[in-house]
């Protein structure tokens, strides 16, 4: 089986549209969290989601999307939680709400999470280097699929493959083009891949919508 793997759109629907567009053939479509966040486009984003993935689990902006002063020692996050909170209809703001924290796909062999696989590290950051230190979490699964860095990285430990497929919306590995991976489930390997977008197209509507210039500017960077 080949799955696409999505994580960290943040509101970002140029950089969807991108992928979607980039995406070769795949038996399903997963996203490791964060649909909304930073960027202008928190409901777009949320409609594509929800009408090509399978799966989706609850990332930690999209946890917090109606409490954004929770992130107001971060003004970029803040902005972006604020301006999702505006614009998300009751609907979508309950789809949000009722994502999974973690789940299983690939008929069980491979574990699905926004963070870390241990529900008492939620929101901790796992960068490739911690890779290894994952691998007491998979006695029961072939591999395993996380985000929230924005660094996109694969590795096989003891025989199980480790994704983070990147980011969509906001990459923070200096790569500025959109992330995302393909995992086939049968040879348990990995294809990470990346596509480029408009990114002018989402610096205009950050300025339009008073969101931090700061958002756009790292977009280009790729930090």
């Amino acid at each position: 089986m080949k799955i696409g793997l999505l994580s960290d759109i943040h509101a970002n629907l140029p950089a969807l549209e991108a992928v979607l567009e980039d995406l070769p053939p795949v038996n399903t479509v997963v996203c490791a969290g964060d649909v909304v966040g930073y960027n202008p486009w928190p409901s777009e984003c949320v409609e594509r989601i929800r009408s090509v993935a399978s799966v989706t689990v609850q990332g930690n902006h999209d946890r917090v999307v109606e409490t954004p002063d929770r992130y107001a020692h971060n003004e970029m996050a803040h902005a972006g939680l604020k301006h999702a909170d505006a614009e998300l209809s009751a609907p979508q703001r309950e789809w949000l709400r009722t994502r999974p924290e973690r789940t299983d796909i690939a008929g069980g062999a491979y574990r699905l999470v926004h963070s870390h696989p241990d529900p008492a590290e939620r929101d901790s950051y796992v960068y490739p280097r911690d890779f290894a230190g994952l691998r007491p979490y998979l006695d029961d699964h072939d591999g395993l699929v996380l985000g929230h860095t924005h660094v996109q990285h694969g590795a096989t430990v003891d025989g199980r493959v480790i994704v983070n497929p990147g980011s969509v919306g906001q990459p923070r590995d200096g790569d500025p083009d959109a992330a995302y991976a393909v995992v086939d489930t049968d040879r348990n390997d990995v294809d990470l891949r990346r596509t480029a977008y408009d990114v002018d197209r989402v610096r205009r509507k950050i300025d339009a919508e008073g969101l931090p210039p700061e958002t756009a500017k790292r977009l280009s960077q790729g930090r």
